[in-house]
Protein backbone atom coordinates (compact mmCIF):
# COMPACT_ATOMS: atom_id res chain seq x y z
CA UNK A 1 0.00 0.00 0.00
CA UNK A 2 3.10 2.77 1.06
CA UNK A 3 4.41 1.40 -2.18
CA UNK A 4 1.55 2.37 -4.37
CA UNK A 5 1.29 5.98 -2.61
CA UNK A 6 4.96 6.45 -3.42
CA UNK A 7 4.27 5.73 -6.81
CA UNK A 8 1.31 7.75 -7.19
CA UNK A 9 2.83 10.62 -5.40
CA UNK A 10 6.27 10.29 -8.07
CA UNK A 11 3.61 10.38 -11.13
CA UNK A 12 2.38 13.56 -9.80
CA UNK A 13 5.64 14.89 -9.00
CA UNK A 14 6.68 13.97 -12.97
CA UNK A 15 3.47 15.18 -14.16
CA UNK A 16 3.79 18.43 -12.71
CA UNK A 17 7.10 19.01 -13.50
CA UNK A 18 5.97 17.92 -17.45
CA UNK A 19 3.11 20.71 -17.39
CA UNK A 20 5.81 23.46 -15.91
CA UNK A 21 7.99 22.42 -18.56
CA UNK A 22 5.47 22.91 -21.19
CA UNK A 23 4.14 26.24 -19.57
CA UNK A 24 7.52 27.53 -19.45
CA UNK A 25 8.21 26.84 -23.15
CA UNK A 26 5.06 27.90 -24.78
CA UNK A 27 5.16 31.52 -22.77
CA UNK A 28 8.83 31.80 -23.62
CA UNK A 29 8.11 31.16 -27.20
CA UNK A 30 5.12 33.77 -27.23
CA UNK A 31 7.12 36.56 -25.88
CA UNK A 32 10.22 36.27 -28.13
CA UNK A 33 7.40 36.37 -31.37
CA UNK A 34 6.03 39.59 -29.22
CA UNK A 35 9.71 40.82 -28.60
CA UNK A 36 11.09 40.61 -32.53
CA UNK A 37 10.93 39.13 -35.84
CA UNK A 38 12.94 36.82 -37.22
CA UNK A 39 13.00 34.20 -40.40
CA UNK A 40 9.54 32.70 -40.30
CA UNK A 41 7.75 35.41 -38.80
CA UNK A 42 4.50 36.71 -40.82
CA UNK A 43 2.52 39.61 -39.40
CA UNK A 44 2.00 43.56 -40.00
CA UNK A 45 5.41 44.10 -38.25
CA UNK A 46 7.10 42.22 -40.57
CA UNK A 47 5.13 44.30 -43.42
CA UNK A 48 6.22 47.66 -41.83
CA UNK A 49 9.87 46.81 -42.11
CA UNK A 50 9.63 45.58 -45.77
CA UNK A 51 7.94 49.40 -46.53
CA UNK A 52 10.27 51.21 -44.52
CA UNK A 53 13.87 48.71 -46.13
CA UNK A 54 12.38 49.21 -49.62
CA UNK A 55 11.81 52.84 -49.24
CA UNK A 56 15.45 53.35 -47.97
CA UNK A 57 16.92 51.13 -50.45
CA UNK A 58 17.93 47.87 -48.76
CA UNK A 59 14.89 45.48 -50.10
CA UNK A 60 14.31 44.56 -53.02
CA UNK A 61 11.50 42.22 -52.38
CA UNK A 62 7.68 41.93 -52.39
CA UNK A 63 6.13 43.30 -49.47
CA UNK A 64 4.05 40.53 -48.50
CA UNK A 65 4.83 40.33 -44.59
CA UNK A 66 6.92 36.86 -44.51
CA UNK A 67 10.54 37.40 -43.17
CA UNK A 68 12.21 35.39 -45.45
CA UNK A 69 16.01 35.36 -46.46
CA UNK A 70 15.55 38.23 -48.79
CA UNK A 71 13.97 40.05 -45.55
CA UNK A 72 16.94 38.62 -43.57
CA UNK A 73 19.70 39.97 -46.00
CA UNK A 74 17.96 43.55 -45.95
CA UNK A 75 17.84 43.99 -42.07
CA UNK A 76 21.47 42.62 -42.00
CA UNK A 77 22.46 45.59 -44.52
CA UNK A 78 20.31 47.68 -42.52
CA UNK A 79 22.03 46.62 -39.19
CA UNK A 80 25.99 46.98 -40.71
CA UNK A 81 25.02 50.51 -42.03
CA UNK A 82 23.69 51.33 -38.45
CA UNK A 83 26.12 50.25 -36.34
CA UNK A 84 23.94 46.92 -35.30
CA UNK A 85 24.34 43.49 -34.48
CA UNK A 86 24.22 41.75 -37.76
CA UNK A 87 22.17 38.96 -37.35
CA UNK A 88 19.12 39.68 -39.70
CA UNK A 89 16.87 39.41 -36.26
CA UNK A 90 14.92 42.89 -35.93
CA UNK A 91 14.98 42.71 -32.35
CA UNK A 92 14.37 46.12 -30.23
CA UNK A 93 17.10 47.50 -30.77
CA UNK A 94 17.40 47.32 -34.76
CA UNK A 95 13.08 48.05 -34.57
CA UNK A 96 14.06 51.48 -32.91
CA UNK A 97 16.32 52.24 -35.33
CA UNK A 98 13.63 51.51 -38.32
CA UNK A 99 10.98 54.09 -36.04
CA UNK A 100 9.14 50.93 -35.10
CA UNK A 101 7.73 51.15 -31.54
CA UNK A 102 5.57 48.84 -29.65
CA UNK A 103 2.70 49.85 -27.15
CA UNK A 104 5.19 48.91 -24.48
CA UNK A 105 7.87 51.22 -25.46
CA UNK A 106 6.30 54.24 -24.59
CA UNK A 107 10.00 56.03 -23.15
CA UNK A 108 11.40 54.89 -26.11
CA UNK A 109 8.65 56.76 -28.57
CA UNK A 110 8.64 59.64 -26.46
CA UNK A 111 12.49 60.25 -26.94
CA UNK A 112 12.14 59.30 -30.83
CA UNK A 113 9.67 61.99 -31.20
CA UNK A 114 11.70 64.61 -29.25
CA UNK A 115 14.73 63.88 -31.70
CA UNK A 116 12.22 63.80 -35.02
CA UNK A 117 10.76 67.01 -34.33
CA UNK A 118 14.32 68.70 -33.66
CA UNK A 119 15.44 67.19 -36.60
CA UNK A 120 12.55 68.40 -38.39
CA UNK A 121 12.96 71.93 -37.65
CA UNK A 122 16.50 72.11 -38.71
CA UNK A 123 15.45 70.46 -41.88
CA UNK A 124 13.07 73.02 -42.29
CA UNK A 125 14.94 75.87 -41.65
CA UNK A 126 17.80 74.82 -43.76
CA UNK A 127 16.66 73.14 -46.82
CA UNK A 128 12.73 73.69 -46.93
CA UNK A 129 13.11 74.84 -50.82
CA UNK A 130 15.13 71.91 -51.67
CA UNK A 131 13.69 68.41 -52.52
CA UNK A 132 12.33 65.38 -50.83
CA UNK A 133 15.44 63.72 -51.27
CA UNK A 134 17.43 67.00 -50.19
CA UNK A 135 16.14 67.40 -47.07
CA UNK A 136 16.37 64.13 -45.80
CA UNK A 137 20.20 64.35 -46.95
CA UNK A 138 20.45 67.58 -45.14
CA UNK A 139 19.01 65.73 -41.96
CA UNK A 140 21.53 62.63 -42.75
CA UNK A 141 24.57 65.03 -42.30
CA UNK A 142 23.11 65.50 -39.01
CA UNK A 143 22.80 61.63 -38.42
CA UNK A 144 26.36 61.12 -39.24
CA UNK A 145 28.19 63.85 -37.29
CA UNK A 146 26.30 62.27 -34.33
CA UNK A 147 28.10 58.83 -35.58
CA UNK A 148 31.58 60.90 -35.79
CA UNK A 149 33.68 61.13 -32.99
CA UNK A 150 34.27 64.76 -34.22
CA UNK A 151 30.98 65.90 -33.37
CA UNK A 152 28.80 65.63 -30.37
CA UNK A 153 26.92 61.96 -29.74
CA UNK A 154 23.59 63.59 -29.82
CA UNK A 155 21.29 65.38 -32.24
CA UNK A 156 20.71 68.08 -30.09
CA UNK A 157 24.83 68.69 -29.51
CA UNK A 158 25.54 68.54 -33.23
CA UNK A 159 22.12 70.75 -33.82
CA UNK A 160 23.21 73.27 -31.42
CA UNK A 161 26.91 73.30 -31.47
CA UNK A 162 28.10 76.87 -31.76
CA UNK A 163 28.20 77.94 -36.10
CA UNK A 164 27.43 74.54 -37.37
CA UNK A 165 23.94 75.70 -38.74
CA UNK A 166 22.77 79.05 -40.19
CA UNK A 167 19.21 78.50 -39.13
CA UNK A 168 20.68 78.36 -35.85
CA UNK A 169 21.98 81.49 -36.03
CA UNK A 170 19.54 83.32 -37.95
CA UNK A 171 16.16 81.86 -35.50
CA UNK A 172 14.77 80.16 -38.57
CA UNK A 173 15.34 76.50 -36.11
CA UNK A 174 12.31 77.94 -34.16
CA UNK A 175 10.18 77.97 -36.89
CA UNK A 176 7.25 75.40 -36.64
CA UNK A 177 8.55 72.46 -39.05
CA UNK A 178 5.79 71.20 -41.73
CA UNK A 179 4.68 66.96 -42.04
CA UNK A 180 7.06 66.74 -45.03
CA UNK A 181 10.25 67.86 -43.00
CA UNK A 182 9.06 65.99 -40.16
CA UNK A 183 8.75 62.99 -42.72
CA UNK A 184 12.28 63.75 -43.66
CA UNK A 185 13.58 63.49 -40.47
CA UNK A 186 12.16 60.10 -39.16
CA UNK A 187 13.64 58.91 -42.66
CA UNK A 188 17.57 60.12 -41.47
CA UNK A 189 16.92 59.10 -37.80
CA UNK A 190 16.20 55.68 -39.45
CA UNK A 191 19.05 55.17 -41.75
CA UNK A 192 18.18 57.03 -45.33
CA UNK A 193 21.57 58.87 -46.51
CA UNK A 194 21.08 60.48 -49.77
CA UNK A 195 24.31 62.25 -48.72
CA UNK A 196 26.59 59.05 -48.65
CA UNK A 197 28.21 59.74 -45.68
CA UNK A 198 28.39 63.62 -45.85
CA UNK A 199 29.15 65.42 -42.69
CA UNK A 200 29.36 68.70 -44.13
CA UNK A 201 27.00 70.85 -46.78
CA UNK A 202 27.14 74.23 -48.63
CA UNK A 203 25.41 76.27 -51.43
CA UNK A 204 27.82 77.11 -53.97
CA UNK A 205 26.12 80.55 -54.98
CA UNK A 206 26.71 81.83 -51.44
CA UNK A 207 29.31 79.82 -49.62
CA UNK A 208 32.26 82.46 -48.40
CA UNK A 209 34.30 79.96 -46.51
CA UNK A 210 37.16 78.92 -49.04
CA UNK A 211 37.95 75.70 -46.57
CA UNK A 212 34.30 74.40 -47.39
CA UNK A 213 35.43 74.79 -51.58
CA UNK A 214 38.70 72.02 -50.51
CA UNK A 215 36.43 69.08 -49.34
CA UNK A 216 35.35 66.08 -51.35
CA UNK A 217 31.88 66.14 -52.46
CA UNK A 218 30.22 62.80 -52.86
CA UNK A 219 26.82 64.15 -54.54
CA UNK A 220 24.97 67.65 -55.31
CA UNK A 221 21.60 67.51 -54.28
CA UNK A 222 19.32 70.40 -56.05
CA UNK A 223 21.20 73.54 -54.36
CA UNK A 224 23.57 71.80 -52.08
CA UNK A 225 26.68 69.95 -52.26
CA UNK A 226 27.01 67.19 -49.82
CA UNK A 227 30.70 66.58 -48.66
CA UNK A 228 32.91 64.79 -45.91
Amino acid sequence: MLKNKKNIITSLIITFILISTFIFIFVSENNEVDALSKYGSRSDEVIQIQTKLKRWGYYNGNIDGIYGSQTVSAVKYFQRKNGLTQDGIAGPATLKAMGIYSSSSSSGTANNSSNVNLLAKLIYGEARGETYTGQVAVGSVVMNRVKSSSFPNSISGVIYQSGAFDAVSDGQINLAPNSTAKKAAQDAINGWDPSYGAIYYFNPATATNKWIWSRPVTVTIGKHRFCK
